[in-house]
């Protein structure tokens, strides 16, 4: 398998070279040449465990740079931790399924890929006997799961941003309660989105990018969006009566990476029905499916904070697919929104775009409503993004069999339940300790300079 990215002057690259750069050296993002197909594999995955799953369809990716022993001995551990023996199973309601995506080491859907990621980036590192210098943004969860991936790991140093007293007080102490030496948790004042321009400008910078060896961990990196593709096939399989029949995924997504892992699944032959793009009052993807317009605006703060962006990082690798992977085309786009903050696609690419995904915008008040109906209907408690996935169905009346993914655990969401339904959640036994656990951070300007001289710092003192 080889990759090339969406921008065109990167081509034809391996797996392994993939996923140390991250962020394509020409500011693109990396996708593969091909998608394999898997129609005649179905009945026989219908039955495997989620990590045998995980072997057949990363294998799949991975070409030479990885032997099947290596890969299943990294997927082995990865998952070892994970609370659930199913890792991601899906629990059944009445009238829908939710695909609980929370029981790995910080409560979160970014586990299942992170934990993976930590192993992968060890193995190349120490194969080659080289150094990596993870850098990071994060809306809530994807820095946690990095962190917990990444903490201890040989030959690898994270800094991590998150907007200051924008994520949600549990969110943060999982990030700066980790105190290994290998770990920066750096808090800069503004949002997600201005962390996150900080990182794509410093990985902009090819000189910086290699003399300090920049390496990726948000969903830009290729191999987070492979190993997400894995949990929508072990989806279908738990809830499909054959290997034929079509289900329906509700996705709540604000940098797109996890709706798109689901679309690349379809591309691949998972029998999908329909794919929902749910948003909360940050609807710049629902807009886009709207209108074919692609526009930012100034970010809202609500009760699903992990999708509290108006930029999502993941859209590119898409809209290079819309366009027929023309990179000239797609790189003329990007630098229009690059400069303007708004694209446009015309009648013809939108009516495409409207047919791989429906979408909705959900409401503060709607999110909290909807934790109170499940909760007094079905006596489960999801947290406020599993809600907006919810209601988002509801709005584009989705029939049965569809699945919803609950991305995290309602009890990384205190105030929203408390506010939901009058009382908190009950914080399970790791949560509770953080409480007590000393912190460490660093509070920066939300500026690339400032930021990257606080890192060249930190590594000149290693």
């Amino acid at each position: 398998m080889k990759y090339s990215s969406t921008r065109g002057a990167v081509k034809g690259i391996g797996f392994k070279e993939a996923v140390m750069m991250g962020l394509a050296e020409d500011g693109g993002l990396l996708v593969p040449d091909e998608f394999p197909q898997v129609h005649d594999r179905l009945q026989e995955w219908k039955s495997l465990p989620f990590q045998q799953l995980c072997l057949e369809i990363m294998e799949l990716f991975v070409g030479q740079d990885l032997n099947r022993d290596d890969l299943e001995g990294l997927i082995n551990r990865s998952f070892a931790s994970f609370r659930h023996p199913l890792i991601t199973p899906v629990k059944k309601l009445k009238t829908y399924s939710v695909l609980e995506l929370f029981h790995g080491p910080t409560f979160a859907f970014k586990d299942v890929a992170l934990q993976f990621l930590g192993n992968l980036f060890e193995h190349f590192l120490t194969e080659d006997g080289q150094t990596l210098n993870v850098l990071g943004a994060t809306s809530g969860d994807t820095g946690s799961a990095a962190i917990h991936g990444l903490r201890g790991k040989k030959g690898v140093k994270v800094f991590m941003l998150h907007p200051r007293g924008r994520v949600s007080p549990i969110q943060e102490r999982q990030m700066t309660t980790v105190l290994d030496p290998n770990i920066h948790n750096l808090a800069v004042e503004g949002s997600f989105d201005d962390a996150q321009s900080i990182v794509k400008s410093l990985f902009n910078d090819p000189q910086l990018k290699r003399s300090r060896r920049l390496g990726a961990v948000n969903s830009i990196n290729w191999a987070r969006i492979m190993a997400q593709i894995v949990y929508y096939f072990h989806a279908w399989a738990q809830i499909s009566r054959d290997h034929s029949e079509e289900v329906s995924f509700v996705v709540p997504t604000g940098n797109f990476g996890n709706v798109l892992a689901a679309h690349y699944a379809r591309k691949m032959g998972l029998p999908t029905a329909k794919l929902v793009v749910a948003s909360n009052k940050n609807d710049i993807l629902h807009r886009f499916f709207s209108t074919g317009c692609y526009e930012t605006n100034v970010v809202e703060t609500t009760w699903s904070p992990s999708m509290d962006i108006q930029i999502s990082s993941n859209f590119e690798r898409y809209l290079f697919e819309l366009n027929g992977s023309d990179s000239e085309k797609l790189s003329n786009m990007m630098e229009e929104f690059s400069s303007s903050g708004k694209l446009r696609v015309d009648k013809t690419v939108l009516e495409k775009a409207q047919k791989d995904f429906c979408s909705a915008s959900v409401e503060n008040t709607e999110t909290l409503e909807t934790i109170r109906e499940i909760w007094n209907r079905e006596n489960y408690l999801v947290d406020p993004h599993t809600a907006v996935g919810i209601r988002a169905a509801e709005k584009n009346g989705l029939k049965a069999p569809f699945v919803c993914l609950a991305c995290a655990h309602p009890a990384k969401f205190g105030e929203a339940i408390q506010n939901a339904l009058g009382e908190p959640p009950q914080l399970p036994e790791e949560l509770m300790q953080l409480e007590s656990l000393p912190t460490r951070c660093e509070i920066l300007e939300a500026r690339s300079e400032t930021v990257k001289q606080h890192i060249e710092t930190v590594l000149d003192g290693s």
